[in-house]
């Protein structure tokens, strides 16, 4: 057998020994298998950086992009309260109502958009609920998955299958082909996960909570400004302007309730 053989074989049982221990971390991995596998000299350094020439890679970092924007703009804060207002404080209904909310957007759009749009709002929801991430973060992941049986749009390789029974003078799928098969499936998944949610319970480690960054709303409710507090807009040409809040004569007058 031929030497390299062994060596790739090697490589990718190794890799699934660091996945399965999560030492060191998965991107970690998949930068060293990029590195080992050109100093080994199987494959040339533009073979080993190929993939980064895929536009679904640009894809997935763009959809980061756009779900740590819906973050900063506050929408999905927005989002994960009309989530917990529906939910009405029953875990249940929050997990039904955030598989069926990820797969209809899902069935639309890219399923790794919407999971790298929906990951900030889980976690503030499981944050704010006190619910391990784990049992909302799987079942996003799941409804993310059966989304692409709902629609045909909903997945690239539904769209691929389609051209290729064209292309070979046979009847294409419509649009809403494979939907009754994706509902089926959906409900099948929704059951499953609220059968199994509590063995996805993994506990979240108090050190990390503790010193994880505090947003606006954490710090709100920790100093109970609820209600308390104003806000205050300065005009561009006002005296204002570059100043430091230490340095303003109405903190100096009112004391630090003043912001």
């Amino acid at each position: 057998m031929n030497p390299q053989l062994f060596f790739v074989i090697g490589l990718l049982f190794a890799c699934i020994g660091m996945f399965v221990a999560d030492k060191p971390r998965m991107d970690v991995v998949a930068l060293l298998v990029i590195v080992i596998l050109p100093l080994s000299g199987i494959l040339k350094v533009s073979e080993a950086i190929a993939g980064f020439s895929d536009p679904n890679v640009i894809l997935i970092a763009a959809m980061f992009v756009i779900g740590e924007a819906l973050v900063r703009t506050g929408i999905a804060f927005r989002l994960g309260d009309w989530l917990v207002a529906k939910a009405g404080g029953s875990e249940t209904r929050l997990l039904v109502l955030l598989m069926l909310a990820t797969a209809v957007l899902g069935s639309v759009m890219s399923s790794t958009g919407v999971v790298a749009i929906f990951i900030p709002v889980v976690l503030g929801i499981a944050d704010r609920m006190r619910v391990p991430p784990g049992r909302l973060m799987m079942p996003l992941s799941f409804s993310a998955l059966i989304s692409g049986m709902l629609t045909l749009v909903a997945t690239p390789p539904n769209l691929v299958v389609d051209s290729a029974l064209r292309q070979s003078g046979l009847e294409g799928f419509g649009l809403f082909s494979f939907t009754p098969f994706g509902v089926t499936i959906l409900a099948v998944g929704i059951v499953y996960m609220l059968a199994a949610r509590h063995r996805l319970g993994v506990q979240v480690d108090k050190h990390l909570s503790e010193n994880r960054r505090r947003n606006l709303p954490d710090l709100i409710r920790d100093y109970q400004l609820a209600g308390g507090e104003r806000c205050f807009r300065i005009r561009p040409d006002s005296p204002l302007v570059g100043k430091m809040l230490q340095d303003l004569g109405p903190r100096r007058r009112h004391g630090e309730r003043f912001c």
